[in-house]
């Protein structure tokens, strides 16, 4: 069964802090502590409720579930035609006139990071003040006050408030969440099911969680228990510090089952700084798209000590990566001397350097590591999907089966190129038939897919496609790694090179 992942239902601000980070020092072993009472006393002002309004248009058509279907003249027809015909009136007032668009309420946390000179700064989740007309801060002493949206972030799911008042309010101040060890005692505070402030204990269960809500995705995993409502409230360390701002939880009915999801506090100083600059945040850019590296596609280009790095699989024209002379087919290995040990590693690291600093990046190209200079760019609004632009084709138009492989494959003649919907600057091999249970099928491939290079080279036509492959299997190498173009875009896909019982290479 599988179980969704839900928002924890509360509202999260991020400001910048009026000192610089204090970062804890190397973390110690440490028991049990007898109580959590003098840190929660400590901490529990500095957090706070939020509270969001927002304008919700009544819907004309029906709402709930549709009439049963009965037999003509049953009993109940004229019972259920009844009730189900008063349903769907609701949402109507007298005389069948729609009704005025009603006011909904939610409620979220957040925690206060500075205060000065009649203003403070909170900092919450993006999805607790999405399409808020209202957003009002709640104290602990139930003073309310107004909030203004600074800025906000839906890619981490941080926004930013600010609030007015001459009242002095409390502040917590982020941590170093790298120090935080799987099994450290941590303690969540917000405000679950609108009850109001909550204390809950438990320890870090899990460190780089990817759980596909956004494409910067290394959550920490929390037993503490996170409901709904805790959404954008801290998570602290034993030294009071914030570590993490709760966000999300895996759970099948909706209520805590002690799996939570917190955004580390490293993460979010950078966001919440550039939304109070600028409102908004100015992420880094590199214009590239990438794909995972696997085993196969590792050993495909003899790259040693397994899969690692970020493959690049489209290069934007005229972007930095381009600019650099970044290709189809090179690995990141390394950014700006960040090792990349996976691929989603590589956009988070790029997002958080610095536009217009110029960077090492080190390759995997041609059997070796290659060292190129890219200068960062700003991520678009509407990043674009790169093409790649292969080299020259031939026409040629008999399809020819490519053993071992189970594909057959053709020159793109003008026939292909309408049968299959084939754009105008599709160029390649196109593949015109995938034989069932064989390794193409295995690894998705489909008639109609293009074979655009393969171990990075450029193909043609048939021959040139067999050619490569035949030189791969003379290199002893296990597998082929071919550039595949087709309805999901361009993929990289590693193929077995070993040649089919009966044949011998060359």
């Amino acid at each position: 069964m599988r179980f969704p992942f839900r928002p924890a239902a509360a509202v999260l601000a991020i400001g910048l802090l009026a000192a610089p980070l204090a970062l804890p020092t190397a973390a110690q072993p440490r028991s049990a502590p007898e109580s959590f009472a003098d840190l929660a006393e400590r901490l529990l002002p500095s957090v706070v409720n939020i509270s969001t309004t927002q304008t919700v248009q009544a819907r004309g058509e029906r709402q709930g579930p549709e009439a049963p279907q009965l037999p003509p003249g049953s009993p109940f027809e004229e019972f259920f035609r009844e009730f189900f015909d008063r349903q769907q009136r609701q949402g109507q007032g007298p005389q069948g006139q729609p009704q005025r668009p009603r006011r909904a309420q939610s409620l979220g946390s957040g925690f206060i990071i500075e205060y000065g000179n009649g203003e403070g700064y909170v900092v919450t989740n993006n999805h607790v003040i999405d399409g808020a007309d209202e957003v009002s801060v709640i104290l602990t002493d139930n003073t309310s006050l107004r909030a203004e949206i600074v800025g906000r972030d839906p890619r981490t799911d941080l926004a930013l408030l600010r609030v007015k008042t001459d009242k002095r309010l409390p502040t917590v101040r982020f941590g170093n969440s790298d120090t935080a060890r799987i099994g450290d005692w941590v303690v969540a505070i917000g405000n679950p099911f609108g009850l109001g402030g909550t204390v809950t204990a438990g320890i870090v269960s899990a460190r780089g969680r990817d759980i596909r809500i956004g494409p910067y995705d290394d959550f920490i995993q929390t037993d503490a228990s996170i409901n709904r409502g805790n959404s954008g409230g801290p998570l602290f360390n034993m030294a009071g510090d914030v570590v993490g701002i709760n966000t999300a939880i895996f759970s099948p009915t909706g209520g805590s089952i002690g799996i939570g999801f917190s955004i580390p506090s490293n993460i979010a100083t950078n966001v919440i700084a550039q939304l109070r600059e600028f409102g908004r945040t100015r992420r880094g850019w590199l214009g590239v798209r990438i794909q995972q590296v696997t085993d196969e596609i590792a050993e495909s280009v003899g790259l040693a000590g397994g899969a690692r790095g970020a493959l690049v699989a489209g290069v934007n024209e005229g972007g930095p990566a381009d600019r650099a002379r970044l290709q189809n087919g090179d690995i990141v290995l390394k950014f700006d001397g960040t090792d990349i040990r996976e691929m989603r590693t590589l956009p988070r690291v790029v997002a958080e350097t610095a536009i217009g600093k110029q960077v090492p990046v080190i390759v995997w190209r041609s059997g070796r590591e290659q060292t190129l200079t890219a200068t960062v760019g700003e991520l678009p609004e509407e990043a674009q999907q790169a093409a790649a632009t292969p080299g020259p084709q031939d026409r040629g138009g008999r399809p020819v089966e490519i053993a071992g492989i189970g594909v057959r494959v053709s020159s793109i003649t003008p026939e292909l190129r309408e049968r299959f919907s084939l754009s105008a600057e599709a160029k390649g091999v196109v593949v015109v038939e995938v034989l069932p249970n064989s390794p193409a099928a295995e690894r998705g491939i489909r008639a109609g897919d293009v074979v655009v290079e393969v171990q990075q080279e450029a193909v043609a036509t048939p021959a040139e496609l067999q050619e490569r492959i035949d030189r791969a299997r003379q290199a002893g190498r296990r597998n082929v790694l071919m550039l595949i173009e087709g309805q999901q875009g361009l993929r990289w896909v590693p193929l077995p090179a070993t040649p089919p019982a009966g044949r011998s290479p060359g």
